[in-house]
């Protein structure tokens, strides 16, 4: 930011002034907290509170940065900067497994989460405890009200920190980049609208955790400005499968809050286990019964079976997506569209989940053949984790660069600037239309290997069906054959075959004959598959 007085400082005044605010600031980055070494690091002096905003142009109203840290902030007020660069080591440092940071990661980083709200409910009225800021507690009475529609109970209470949860499973989302915006309103003196909505249970009590499930966003942005005392809807004892479907059905069919797919596996992998719960109270079952099948499970639930067949899925695709065996998941970007990683979430499930996944319900029981290591469900999730840990292994791990990312990669090709090889390879293999063909022609070699030896299989059902060793080496075999083909590292057709978004017949064509349909020359000739899984 311009500044008429540092403009107008002498070499020597400029380094006295960096002295005095490095002294000021204990020799720390206004921004970062990271020590700065006057000698060695770049810095930089900012106005603390922008002009725009009636900052002065003075010392009063500077501070001492690390120069990248500076130049890189994502505010223009260094106090609002600060914050938002202890949010990216929040992030950075996340133990959630939705990976991102949630509100659970900002509670933890400043203390919250730790410790029980003791409280009582009688008809009428809730008691909890508080402490107060000289650490003396008090008794806190508020209404006990109930809602006209849901019939739930509820109370609002300002709750402090310590007290207060991330219910992950009703809400999975991770922190978006719009808590920048709400940073900056509540910086301002700018209330929110919307307290957050929290839920306890007094199976609990006396000591109750309080466990927000929305409005995180809100929640956090405060928490990372100071503040230590929430206010917060708290609704008493819910009917949990309520919330979690009001929740799922805000981010989905009502679109009143942006869930990306991988969210909506994710709840709809959560209401599966409430809809199991049901099922077996429902019939009489015991809590470990898994003897009835897919297929009645959905028929139980009249009104919403197409829903509960959905959450079946939903739940496949979660347990691959967060299987500990899938490698390509460090790969995928899940939050909307971004230029760091190669895949997207939704090229995912156009590809190896709606490739892969047997779509219809089961008949079989659901532990079916389990004792033996094939239920085939179970099967399903393995393999197709073990497939996409191979890709990773051969492909990406070790190859592709989140630092160079996906960004305008091929206008860099046209432009001569260099990037390697083995990076512009992995990118141009991970592009949806072409991962769509390549990953079907695996399909192929797995109906190939059964039908060889003899075996009877669905072929809508493939991954169901366990692959012995000789399969899983035809697979990777024709994976390396493939990476090895010129096109991917051709940085001529940049211009040509990728030189923009085509369709899937687009690349089926130049797969089957080795020629694009507008003329030009990919491969020498068409893919042979037989000659693919050779060594």
């Amino acid at each position: 930011m311009s500044s008429f007085y540092l403009g107008q400082l002498t070499k020597e005044a400029r380094v006295a002034l960096e002295q005095q605010l490095w002294s000021q600031q204990s020799g720390k980055c206004f921004i970062s907290g990271k020590p700065i070494d006057l000698k060695l690091d770049e810095i930089d002096i900012d106005h603390i509170i922008p002009t725009r905003d009636n900052g002065k142009d003075d010392p009063s109203n500077f501070a001492l940065t690390l120069l990248h840290y500076n130049r890189s902030k994502q505010a223009a007020d260094l106090r609002v900067a600060r914050v938002l660069a202890r949010f990216e080591e929040i992030r950075e440092t996340a133990d959630s497994d939705d990976r991102g940071a949630n509100l659970n990661d900002v509670l933890k980083a400043y203390g919250g989460a730790s410790a029980t709200l003791r409280t009582k409910i009688d008809e009428l009225t809730v008691t909890y405890i508080a402490q107060g800021t000289n650490g003396a507690e008090s008794k806190i009475s508020v209404p006990l009200h109930t809602d006209k529609l849901s019939g739930m109970r509820y109370f609002f209470g300002v709750i402090p920190i310590e007290k207060v949860y991330h219910d992950e499973r009703i809400n999975p989302r991770s922190i978006g980049p719009n808590v920048r915006g709400l940073i900056e309103e509540f910086h301002k003196g700018r209330p929110q609208l919307h307290v957050a909505l929290g839920w306890i249970g007094t199976a609990d009590f006396p000591d109750a955790r309080v466990r927000v499930f929305d409005g995180q966003h809100k929640a956090a942005a405060q928490i990372l400005l100071g503040v230590r005392e929430l206010p917060i809807r708290i609704f008493v004892d819910p009917a949990f499968e309520v919330l979690l479907t009001a929740n799922t059905n805000a981010g989905t069919t009502l679109r009143q809050v942006a869930f990306d797919k991988s969210v909506q596996r994710r709840l709809g992998s959560s209401i599966l286990l409430d809809r199991v719960n049901r099922y077996r109270e429902d019939k009489g079952l015991t809590e470990d019964d898994d003897s009835f099948s897919e297929r009645s499970l959905v028929d139980h639930f009249k009104g919403e079976q197409r829903a509960v067949a959905r959450y079946v899925l939903d739940g496949v695709r979660n347990a691959i997506t967060y299987s500990p065996d899938n490698k390509l998941s460090d790969f995928v970007e899940y939050a909307g569209k971004g230029y760091e990683k190669p895949f997207s979430y939704s090229a995912i499930e156009k590809t190896f989940y709606s490739k892969f996944i047997y779509s219809k319900m089961l008949e079989t029981s659901w532990n079916h053949r389990a004792d033996i290591g094939e239920n085939p469900r179970a099967l399903e999730v393995a393999q197709i984790s073990r497939l996409m840990s191979a890709i990773a292994e051969k492909l990406y791990i070790g190859k592709y660069d989140d630092e160079i990312g996906t960004r305008r990669l091929e206008n860099k090709i046209q432009k001569k600037e260099d990037v390697p090889e083995r990076h512009l390879r992995a990118f141009r293999m991970a592009k949806e239309e072409i991962l769509h063909c390549w990953i079907g022609y695996i399909g192929k070699i797995i109906e190939h290997h059964f039908l060889h030896m003899g075996k009877m299989v669905d072929n809508e059902r493939l991954f169901q069906y366990p692959f012995p060793d000789q399969l899983w080496a035809n697979i990777g075999h024709f994976i390396e054959n493939l990476a090895r083909l010129p096109m991917w590292i051709d940085r001529e057709a940049s211009v040509t075959i990728f030189g923009g978004k085509q369709t899937y017949a687009f690349w089926q064509e130049i797969f089957e004959s080795g020629e694009s349909p507008t003329g030009h020359k990919a491969m020498t000739s068409g893919l042979d598959i037989m000659q693919m899984i050779k060594p």
